[in-house]
């Protein structure tokens, strides 16, 4: 079986690793001249690696994990060298409350210091509410701000669930985006109780070992090219700077129905195909064949944001505040949504350069595109400005580098893992067609991976074009292939 897969990002190229493991002959048709999506390297200060998209892997979820070790990559895993964040937020940093989930207390007196004496007494109001209807979906933000109050939503969902989709707490869905929560909201009367609830069952579940989180010694953008590397030692043909304008799907001399990728250049043929794009491309192809999906995905909505990358003498940052990073609430009007200390962070980024610090900031949010639109020296004094409003650094970096992310992030509002549903029952009707990515079972990398992997398993195990003995396969003459690949 030959399966083209659009979209060289990492959904894409687990999909092809996937498949080529399947036995599967693979041809994948990236957009651009880089691969892996939102996970990219680079380099600033002359030579120091840096990540300019993603930065860590969830390890607790094993697939992304997994794959780096399968590409080679085991050994360059690495867990933060410092753990515990913190909270930019009524004029000081403060620590991450312990005892939370996404931001949610079991107790009111973990979040003292960060949600004033009011706020702290409409928490513990939540205990004698009656029950919340939370029904098929409801938004994080209003169910949370409706038991415990506004400013636990603002002061510390906010900045949690930016972190993961730079998007708005009161739009988001928290049956997609706190799954734990949404079964507390549905099982216990009070939110407070929900969480304590969940706080108990992990105490008496097996202990986990190992680091929450991984990183890979010279970035997490490096999986990428190791996954591509390891794919075409297997016989995959990667093509980059191969935009997919149009999707066909027509019978062939055998009888069989094959796909067809329409290029600038080229059309490509394949028995199936693997859609791995963001919601806006995968619509344009999948209309003709499953419009009821492309009218699921026309409706998805993307937040845009920008890293800016900073590179100071090290000797200059002896003041900032312990730990990784922080996060900010957008309720405190501060530019910058986060700063991470790569060099405290990762140990590699400090190795590689004894003399340096690096550090990077987060700015946009769904809703907040104009902020992209500002020069880079524009976007870069908005950084420094914030972490010496925040740290009072006010050194001057030897290096800077921004990078924007149109689109980067699908929203998970209420109703999208219906939405979601509707998407792939469409798609499944559709005989060898697979879709992955972001939009489906996550933003994270261990749930794109696993996306990737989900629709090879499924055209593998649904073929569109079943072998037929009588048929010609490739490899057996030369006459097929051609007809494939004209």
């Amino acid at each position: 079986m030959h399966v083209l897969v659009i979209g060289g990002g990492i959904s894409g190229l687990a999909a092809a690793h996937q498949l080529l493991a399947d036995g599967a002959r693979v041809t994948v048709l990236e957009a651009g001249a880089v691969l892996g999506g939102k996970l990219r390297a680079g380099s600033i200060a002359g030579a120091a690696a840096v990540d300019l998209g993603a930065e860590s892997l969830l390890a607790r979820r094993p697939e992304a994990v997994e794959l780096a070790r399968a590409v080679g990559l085991g050994e360059r895993l690495a867990p933060p060298s410092v753990a515990g964040g913190a909270l930019w937020t009524r004029g000081a940093v403060r620590p991450m409350p312990k005892g939370h989930v996404m931001g949610v207390p079991g107790d009111p007196a973990a979040v003292e210091g960060v949600v004033s004496p009011e706020g702290l007494a409409r928490i513990e109001e939540d205990e004698r509410l009656p029950r919340t209807e939370v029904g098929e979906d409801v938004s994080v933000g209003d169910y949370v701000a409706g038991r415990l109050g506004r400013e636990v939503v603002d002061r510390l969902v906010e900045p949690l669930l930016g972190g993961v989709y730079a998007g708005d707490a009161y739009r988001i869905s928290l049956r997609a985006a706190v799954p734990q929560l949404y079964e507390a909201a549905r099982d216990e009367r009070s939110l407070l109780a929900g969480v304590r609830a969940l706080q108990r069952r992990a105490a008496a579940a097996p202990a986990r070992t190992g680091p929450v989180f991984m990183g890979i010694e010279g970035g997490v953008g490096r999986l990428p090219g190791a996954v591509a590397d390891a794919c075409t030692a297997k016989g995959a043909d990667i093509r980059r700077s191969t935009p997919v304008r149009e999707l066909r799907r027509t019978a062939g001399e055998d009888g069989a129905r094959d796909w067809i990728a329409v290029t600038d250049h080229a059309t490509v043929r394949g028995d199936a195909v693997v859609v791995a794009v963001p919601a806006p491309a995968a619509a344009r192809l999948l209309g003709p064949h499953a419009p009821a999906a492309a009218a699921g995905l026309d409706q998805v909505a993307y937040a845009s944001m920008a890293l800016v990358t900073l590179a100071f003498r090290r000797a200059d940052c002896g003041g900032l505040p312990d730990g990784s990073g922080f996060l900010v609430p957008p309720v405190d009007g501060r530019a910058i949504k986060a700063a991470t200390f790569s060099t405290r962070k990762w140990g590699w980024v400090a190795e590689q350069d004894p003399g340096l610090f690096v550090l990077r900031t987060s700015l946009g949010r769904h809703g907040e595109e104009r902020v992209l639109e500002r020069d880079d020296a524009e976007l870069v004094e908005l950084s420094l400005a914030d972490l010496r409003a925040a740290t009072g650094l006010r050194a001057r970096p030897v290096d800077t580098l921004v990078t924007r992310w149109r689109g980067g992030l699908p929203q998970y509002p209420v109703g999208h893992l219906e939405r979601v549903s509707q998407i792939k029952d469409a798609v499944a009707r559709v005989p060898g067609l697979a879709v992955a990515g972001a939009v489906y079972e996550g933003v994270g990398i261990p749930a794109c991976v696993a996306a990737g992997r989900r629709a090879a398993r499924h055209l593998v195990q649904h073929p569109a074009n079943p072998a037929d003995p009588t048929v010609p396969q490739a490899g057996e003459t030369g006459e097929r292939e051609q007809r494939r690949e004209p």
